[in-house]
């Protein structure tokens, strides 16, 4: 006699690059360029213009620096940037290689040469990944780490254990408290934890910047499969205002987006107990069969403007009762 179980994950995204209207709070989903624009002698250049370019998509987003010289560019779609900025009388200043993660603020500051604005001055190394305007810690689990770390069952969330400050929390008592995550909303990527110390319930779960807690049970709603994500970012200590209803940490996992050029990806994870080795004092063989395949893609409807990504997994597990 077998049993099977099959389930299947769907996740399809639309992203429209527009010229984004300033919010008066940023997007826990998006990231953040700041800094100051001055001359070789150090003083402030005001009025200067500043435009990102993000290479991926060519989403643009302008900005003119203050009298002081500061610069603030919100709500910036995570990936790789350019940025470039201009005015009278000094050489144009263009910078590559700036890579967003979600959730940071990251200081670009601009030191403009004398010279004509058709002069360009072109710096390639990379900005500094230091964010000096949080006060609470935080780590981002890569894209790379999501795809090629070993997985059971290919639930990404177990991914947030290595942050090192988060504890995966068992039925009964964990952590000094009392835990029941029995209810209806139950997932397979269901992933009760403590952040820094904190309770389960005081863990945050974001996806795409929105609130993705089951509020039956006080952990995360579903997630999309690894392949369909971009990152994530696990938070934890003095945070900031917006979070006191869940004071213990934040995690915010960033589904990937289409852009210019069409990307993908097929795949199969195989478990067949063939393939294992026996426990020595296992009387059978283990029965477990598990198949998880699917595919992404994603790329431009309208090259530029308009973008897709859509993704589909199917997992088979046969096992004896």
């Amino acid at each position: 006699m077998k049993a099977v179980l099959c389930a299947a994950s769907v996740i399809v995204g639309l992203s429209l690059s527009l010229m984004a209207t300033p919010l008066v709070a940023q997007s826990v989903a998006s990231a953040q360029i700041q800094g100051v624009v001055s001359d070789a002698s150090g003083a402030a250049v005001p009025k200067a213009k500043i435009k990102v370019i993000q290479t991926s998509t060519q989403f643009e987003k302008t900005t003119e620096s203050r009298q002081d010289g500061t610069y603030v560019l919100p709500d910036l779609p995570i990936g790789p940037y350019r940025i470039e900025v201009s005015v009278g009388g000094f050489k144009t200043f263009v910078q590559s290689g700036i890579e967003l993660e979600v959730g940071n603020r990251l200081s670009v500051p601009v030191t403009l040469q004398v010279g004509s604005v058709e002069q360009e001055v072109v710096v390639n190394s990379a900005a500094s990944q230091v964010d000096t305007e949080k006060s609470s810690i935080s780590e981002v689990i890569s894209e790379r780490s999501v795809n090629a770390l070993p997985l059971n069952g290919r639930v990404a969330t177990q991914l947030v254990l290595l942050t090192g400050t988060a504890v995966q929390l068992v039925p009964g008592n964990s952590n000094g408290m009392v835990y029941d995550f029995s209810g209806t909303e139950e997932y397979p990527t269901e992933f009760p934890v403590s952040i820094g110390g904190g309770a389960g319930s005081s863990t945050n779960w974001l996806f795409d910047g929105i609130d993705n807690m089951a509020s039956a049970v006080s952990v995360n709603n579903a997630y999309p499969f690894p392949d369909a994500l971009q990152e994530f970012d696990v938070e934890t200590s003095s945070l900031s205002a917006r979070e006191g209803v869940h004071p213990g940490g934040v995690v915010n996992m960033v589904t990937k987006s289409g852009s210019n050029q069409f990307h993908g990806d097929l795949f199969e994870f195989l478990r067949n107990g063939d393939l294992d080795g026996v426990n020595y004092f296992a009387t059978a063989q283990d029965t477990l069969r598990r198949n998880q395949f699917g595919g992404t893609l994603g790329g431009p409807i309208i090259k530029s403007k308009l973008f897709f990504f859509g993704g589909y997994q199917r997992t088979t597990n046969v096992t004896s009762p």
